[in-house]
């Protein structure tokens, strides 16, 4: 492990410090600044030669100042002779734009796929891509890992204490999207499965249609892969509601929670909104007692730990 370095940018330094602590190193001294006209610097203030370097960064809001600052420091460390660098990337941004919709529009995910390798990372840690085949936009390894262990043993210690809990709850996509993602994590649960059929109209808009499946006095988790404007969770939980759910809670990997989506889930069904700490929260988001965080710094530090030393880190997709 002496050879390993750790360095985190700014985007979520809680998350960063927690991922130290597990691993067992401190976060490597990395400055960044800005010129006076927004400019970032970076300066690499330790010796990384010959040493394998993880750079942590999600690159969430703001987006872009984010993602050129990890584009930054994985060239600075290229430049200083590092053995092997990988982007450890909670939340990928631009994941959305992962395929044309439109004529002549961009595949941003690709784009932001080949900046990175263009930098210098030769791995890719990253966790919940909004699509999996993003992983084939990069020409280097990538281990997407996945929140539902994280999301699953808490939900079994709130809503599966007993098998007539179990029976009494029922995971749900909010669109067709997420089947398979529902599926999956009510299989691991032994419980049942719904979906919520969604129509969407515009961007960050949306519109649910019908409930395929019986929630009828049953306690209900929508599971999803992020909340942005919450517009489809919220949708989706008054569909619920309308088919006489018992309780309505909401799980997701990543809590963008940009625009209305807080006053949304506070004036919605939903009881819980159940998170990770891939994203830092808004102060607004912070002082909703709706949402409650679950850390995924142990999963991280652990898949950290097991590509150092070349261990198999399958069973941390499980």
């Amino acid at each position: 492990m002496d050879e390993l370095v750790l360095f985190a940018g700014n985007s979520n330094p809680l998350l960063a410090s927690r991922i130290a602590d597990y691993v067992g190193k401190p976060l490597g001294c990395a400055k960044v600044t800005n010129f006076s006209d927004g400019e970032i610097q970076i300066e690499i203030q330790e010796n990384v030669r010959g040493r394998d370097v993880y750079i942590i960064q999600s690159t969430c809001k703001p987006v872009n100042d984010n993602l050129v600052e990890l584009l930054l420091m994985l060239d600075a460390v290229k430049r200083s002779a590092a053995r092997r660098i990988a982007a450890v990337i909670p939340y990928f941004g631009y994941a959305r734009q992962d395929k044309k919709v439109a004529p002549r529009v961009p595949i941003s995910a690709k784009l932001a796929a080949d900046m990175l390798m263009a930098a210098g990372a030769n791995r890719v840690i990253t966790m919940d891509l909004h699509a999996g085949q993003i992983q084939g936009f990069f020409d280097c390894p990538v281990d997407n890992l996945y929140a539902a262990p994280v999301l699953r043993d808490y939900a079994k210690r709130v809503f599966g204490a007993t098998p007539e809990d179990i029976a009494d709850l029922v995971i749900v996509s909010p669109d067709a999207g997420g089947v398979e993602r529902a599926r999956a994590f009510a299989k691991r649960l032994n419980a049942d499965w719904a979906i919520v059929d969604k129509r969407r109209d515009m961007p960050n808009k949306a519109q649910a249609m019908a409930v395929i499946g019986n929630v009828s006095d049953k306690n209900v988790i929508i599971l999803d892969d992020m909340a942005d404007t919450a517009g489809t969770l919220t949708e989706a939980a008054r569909a619920l509601d309308e088919k006489g759910a018992r309780s309505i809670h909401a799980f997701c990997t990543h809590p963008v929670l940009s625009g209305p989506a807080v006053d949304r889930i506070e004036n919605s069904p939903i009881q819980t909104l159940v998170a990770t700490d891939s994203i830092p929260l808004s102060k607004e988001a912070l002082e909703s007692d709706k949402i409650h965080i679950l850390s995924i710094a142990d999963l991280v530090g652990e898949a950290i730990i097991r590509s150092h030393r070349g261990d198999s880190v399958t069973s941390l997709f499980v």
